[in-house]
């Protein structure tokens, strides 16, 4: 068995988790000197108690076995031991194990990552706001994070999707399984879309009560910021966000209307110092990323000559009279006038009543 295959093992053992996992890797050096650890050895690590349970499993459990039921699942997953781990959820306390995979995704350190997080009980203005933010930081280049829950989650990955974007659902249950069945669509459009599923938890394993705060740490580890679009006073969303503080991430709330109990966990997310925002670009100029009509305008005005460029400038902020163009180009009226019809032909500029110009947005 290769030392990853231990590793694997070791994530599927009840009893067994990142915690203890790490003392074992402290007091035997690898995972593999842990699992074949004498009965009087690992006693003295994790006690006799789990030692007992641990070398029953151990005598059971066929890892071979189990890694070709993943192959068959298409299911992949990395270890934390792994280059392919992703680097941002290493650092966290805890990190899990292993992660499980069901889809396409590369998690390489160039991409920046947002979880957005809410409510289950999604008002007409928390999924305004939620499509509005998603759909609009994926055209970014934002990866979108959230947890496949009915709600925000759900609009989250949803608007993401139909923007082109990029989105993982965390999951607090195996991969395989589709959890809350209502989002089987969603779980489907990921996986046949530009996302991912993830989890700690084994091929199989159903949620449980306590799977969801241990899923909203991986959203929180993962991810760059965190934005709460709608939430109560106890919506597991505040947890996401406590992780993420606790994590050093940066923390966005949109507020909501004073009136509603949905807007409770934005208000005091802010109240407690996270980032207000209602723009998606408070939060990509926060993330030091270029927004959408930024990279948009960028690759249509590549490729300019400087005096092409200046033009563009003068433009910028206000339609200008080509005797103003002239003055400030300080170029020949004719040659101007030749600049100008170019880069309307171009599609750059287009020319107003009175003979002004102006750049096409």
């Amino acid at each position: 068995m290769s030392e990853r295959s231990y590793y694997l093992a070791f994530s599927i053992m009840s009893g067994i988790g990142p915690k203890k996992f790490e003392v074992l890797l402290k007091n035997f050096g690898s995972a593999k000197a842990a699992w074949n650890g004498s009965i009087s050895e690992l006693e003295q690590v994790i006690g006799k108690s789990l030692t007992a349970k641990f070398v029953d499993f151990r005598t059971k459990f066929n890892v071979e076995q189990y890694e070709n039921e993943l192959v068959k699942k298409k299911i992949s997953f990395v270890c934390l031991n792994d280059k392919e781990y992703p680097q941002r959820l290493k650092k966290i306390p805890n990190a899990p194990i292993v992660l499980y995979i069901k889809g396409k995704f590369d998690f390489g350190l160039d991409s920046k990552y947002l979880a957005i997080v809410g409510t289950r009980r999604i008002t007409s203005y928390g999924r305004s706001v939620t499509e509005l933010f998603s759909s609009s930081l994926a055209s970014s280049g934002l990866v979108i994070v959230s947890g496949l829950a009915l709600g925000v989650d759900g609009v989250a990955h949803m608007a993401c999707l139909e923007s082109g974007g990029k989105t993982i659902a965390v999951l607090g249950n195996g991969v395989d399984i589709c959890y809350p069945r209502e989002n089987q669509k969603i779980y489907d459009k990921i996986l046949d879309g530009n996302g991912a599923i993830i989890s700690e938890a084994p091929m199989g394993e159903s949620p449980s009560v306590g799977s969801f705060p241990a899923r909203n740490r991986i959203i929180a580890g993962l991810s760059d910021g965190v934005l709460v679009t709608e939430g109560a006073s106890d919506s597991g969303s505040l947890i996401t966000a406590n992780f993420g503080l606790e994590f050093g991430r940066k923390v966005f709330a949109v507020p909501g209307p004073i009136t509603s109990s949905l807007s409770a966990a934005p208000l005091r997310l802010i109240e407690k110092g996270a980032k207000l925002v209602i723009t998606p670009d408070d939060i990509t100029r926060e993330l030091g990323i270029k927004n959408h009509e930024l990279r948009k305008n960028e690759k249509k005005f590549a490729g300019l000559s400087s005096e092409e460029n200046k033009i563009v400038q003068l433009l910028e902020n206000e339609p200008l009279h080509f005797d103003e163009i002239v003055r400030c180009l300080k170029l020949d009226p004719s040659k101007t006038g030749s600049l100008l019809s170019i880069m309307e032909m171009k599609g750059l500029i287009k020319s107003l009543s009175g003979g002004n110009y102006s750049v096409v947005s």
